[in-house]
């Protein structure tokens, strides 16, 4: 019984230290966003902020939120990661599907392309990229930002594929008796039971449309159009930063990732067996 306490509080212990050290980044950015700029660089460093509960308390959220004009650029950021996150849900979802239940011919070819494409990085593809988007005369608008990851979805397919593999083919062959087609099948069979692989697909393709700063500093030059990334570039310039109002803006940029993740989590620890295959 000792050595389960001992072991016990040793995991937790461990658990705990490497929890502190995720969450003080955040934690250091919401206490600096109460901080003038000399107190963020106060030697030695201060966990009390020199604004908190004092007049002008929440100045740096008034500055960040009014005169630069984060509420429209936060709204920028969601439409954009939303839309590309739901498109790769469309069409990695029906890719996943096509990889995995059904036979064409080269399926195993294209599938290995499909693949290799992840190891390719954006910055290989972005000069011939940016030429098609200019081609198309979809410079300064979201398209150039939401197509491309609407489109291209290796990573989602892959996951998808897997997990579709694994469904049971009496399933299967049960909607096909009903007289489902590939399609049927597909929208009332296969994709209820994918709500864990697309909530975690979901997630990861928001976050990373989210952070993504190349494609909108290349594509995007009205103020009004700016993601939140392009904003936090407002408070940098060559000779310094007003690191009070990009740790402000950093944080407050954080606060819908976490709102996402708080509402999809429940998919994300969910097993199969709670989708309709239990007994």
């Amino acid at each position: 019984m000792n050595y389960k306490i001992t072991r016990e509080i040793i995991i937790y212990s461990i658990l705990i230290i490497f929890a502190i050290i995720m969450i003080f980044p955040f934690l250091w950015m919401f206490i600096n966003s109460f901080n003038t700029e000399q107190n963020i660089f106060k030697i030695p460093p201060s966990f009390i902020p020199d604004k908190l509960f004092k007049p002008g308390m929440f100045d740096n959220y008034e500055t960040v939120l009014s005169q630069y004009h984060f509420l429209r650029y936060t709204f920028n950021s969601i439409f954009v990661s939303f839309s590309a996150a739901f498109g790769q849900i469309i069409t990695c979802s029906l890719a996943g599907f096509a990889f995995a239940r059904m036979n064409f011919k080269g399926k195993n070819i294209l599938f290995g392309l499909l693949l290799s494409t992840m190891m390719i990085p954006i910055q290989v593809t972005i000069i011939p990229e940016f030429l098609l988007m200019m081609k198309l005369g979809w410079l300064d608008t979201y398209l150039p930002l939401i197509v491309p990851s609407f489109l291209v979805g290796s990573f989602g397919t892959f996951l998808l594929k897997e997990f579709y593999e694994n469904v049971p083919k009496d399933l299967e062959d049960a909607a096909v008796i009903d007289g489902a087609g590939p399609f049927k099948l597909y929208w009332s069979v296969f994709l209820p039971l994918g709500k864990t692989p697309l909530a975690t697909l979901f997630i990861i393709a928001f976050m990373n449309n989210w952070n993504a700063l190349l494609r909108p500093i290349l594509y995007i030059s009205s103020d009004n159009l700016m993601t939140l990334p392009m904003a936090l570039t407002q408070f940098q310039s060559q000779y310094g930063a007003r690191w009070n109002l990009l740790l402000t803006g950093s944080f407050l940029a954080v606060i819908p990732l976490f709102i996402v993740y708080l509402f999809m989590q429940r998919y994300m620890v969910e097993g199969i067996t709670h989708t309709g295959l239990k007994g």
